[in-house]
């Protein structure tokens, strides 16, 4: 399974010089999945940048992965993973609902860098 961080999707929707390194993840819907928190990250950016129809369309897009909710459980990992490895909370989030769920991380977000079970791709 994989889980693109929005990075990776906002890259990838900008049609950006690393696109092609998301498109692999993001076009196998059958083995993506996507956080809500994900989902908030791009409606909001999408949103500022274009218009609500956009924001509406490209979150419509991303349901088509299976979308995975923040629970108990992945919060309360995730924040025991921000205390200890002073990761922002979306990412660490991000990360545990991945962990979770046997996922590996997409991103070009140096914040997932050095952790394990992700592909990193330098912006």
């Amino acid at each position: 399974m994989n889980l693109v961080d929005s990075s990776g999707w906002l890259e990838y929707l900008a049609d950006g010089r690393n696109a092609k390194l998301f498109a692999p993840a993001i076009e196998k819907t059958d083995e993506l999945i996507v956080s809500t928190i994900n989902l908030f990250e791009i409606y909001k950016k999408v949103l500022s940048e274009k218009d609500e129809h956009s924001a509406i369309q490209v979150v419509g897009l991303m349901q088509q992965a299976k979308v995975v909710e923040v629970n108990s459980t992945i919060a309360i990992q995730a924040a025991k993973f921000s205390f200890e490895q002073k990761v922002p909370m979306a990412d660490s989030l991000i990360y545990i609902t991945a962990k979770q769920n046997n996922a590996t991380v997409w991103t070009q977000d140096v914040d997932f860098k050095n952790l394990d079970g992700v592909k990193y791709f330098k912006k």
